[in-house]
């Protein structure tokens, strides 16, 4: 009788799966540990990586095999076989996926390692990216499992195809942002912690962090501005953290009642107070205009700092040893002034020219 044939098959399918799943447990035990003593002579990690990827691939997928081995050996017919096929299918299909996932993943690392070197882009990309690889890895691994389970796909296909013009639509902006992620990543424009002049916008800002969709900037103001990576990347922008030095050129007057013995001197005098100044190098100083209402010098000196703060902070102590060296020297800085000429007439009809300075 069936009943009877069944029950007479239990006990031997029994022993199968579980002598099967010792064994199975055995040789991964023997086979991992006799692959990982060959892998520990080479210099490189990949081996061990390849070994361990398919020790975590082959145990579950040999156990189920074992499962199946010993469900064959019972006289059933009937929903039972469809679960077991069902079951085996999916615990291949996640052993595969993930080991897929793995795989891919570590050959990205791989890559984006070679490609960036010492910088920390590598990482970054890798983070956007991981989730989107393995999304789609898994999509593939659920199709191939329900086609291989029977079910009619066609119906299944035309709907994602109709899905998938509707998502593209949607998430076309999107989209582009992402992309516009990775080309910042790629070709660093800027990086979290740059000071930037978004040019289009004349916001002065630095970088707080660089999302997926948009980044986000701290304003000199202290307000925080958050713009897309589109909108950002399209507009002019001047990154004064990759500078290695600042450039300082201005002008200043002196009166033009200055002795010419004195305005040979301003040059070496600026150059001193230059050199005095700790963050500034001396380039030029020279007599280059006679001014309006001054005799005009032009300075220039490098700062070689990207820092902001400290620019500013030598720039100042330049310009104040310059008022203080004037000052003590007893020379005046020009300032616009007019002269005016009148013309009056005196009682007895004669003409005067008086000037007035003002």
């Amino acid at each position: 009788m069936p009943g009877q044939a069944l029950i007479a098959a239990l006990p031997l399918a029994l022993v199968k799966l579980v002598g099967g799943l010792v064994t199975v447990w055995l040789l991964g035990r023997i086979g991992l540990a006799t692959a990982t003593r060959f892998t520990r002579r080479t210099s490189t990690t990949f081996d061990d990586f390849v070994i361990k990827t398919a020790h975590k691939a082959l145990v579950p997928m040999l156990s189920m095999g074992v499962v199946t081995w010993a469900w064959e050996g019972i006289p059933y017919e009937g929903i039972g076989d469809l679960i077991v096929t069902a079951l085996t299918g999916l615990v291949t299909t996640v052993v595969i996926v993930q080991a897929a996932n793995r795989i891919l993943v570590r050959l990205l690392t791989s890559t984006l390692r070679k490609l960036a070197g010492d910088d920390t882009t590598g990482p970054e990309i890798l983070a956007a990216l991981k989730p989107m690889l393995r999304a789609v890895v898994w999509v593939l691994g659920g199709v191939i499992y329900m086609q291989s389970l029977g079910v009619p796909l066609g119906a299944l296909w035309a709907l994602l195809s109709a899905g998938g013009i509707g998502a593209g639509l949607a998430l076309q902006k999107p989209v582009a942002e992402f992309f516009e992620y990775i080309y910042i990543l790629l070709d660093k424009p800027f990086r979290s912690g740059d000071f930037l002049h978004v040019g289009n916008s004349n916001t002065w800002a630095r970088v707080e962090q660089v999302g997926i969709h948009s980044t986000r900037l701290r304003s000199v103001d202290g307000e925080l501005v958050v713009m897309t990576n589109s909108s950002l990347t399209s507009q002019t922008l001047s990154n004064y953290t990759a500078m290695e030095r600042r450039r300082r050129i201005y002008r200043f007057g002196v009166t033009y009642g200055t002795p010419p013995q004195v305005l040979k001197r301003i040059p070496t005098m600026a150059r001193e107070i230059v050199d005095g100044v700790k963050d500034a190098e001396f380039d030029r100083c020279h007599f280059v205009e006679f001014g309006a209402s001054s005799l005009d010098f032009e300075l220039c000196y490098n700062i070689p700092t990207s820092n902001y703060v400290q620019a500013l902070d030598a720039q100042q102590q330049v310009n104040v040893a310059l008022v203080q060296r004037f000052a003590e020297q007893g020379i005046e800085f020009a300032f616009p002034t007019r002269t005016l000429y009148l013309n009056h007439a005196d009682q007895s009809g004669e003409t005067h020219s008086t000037r007035e300075p003002g």
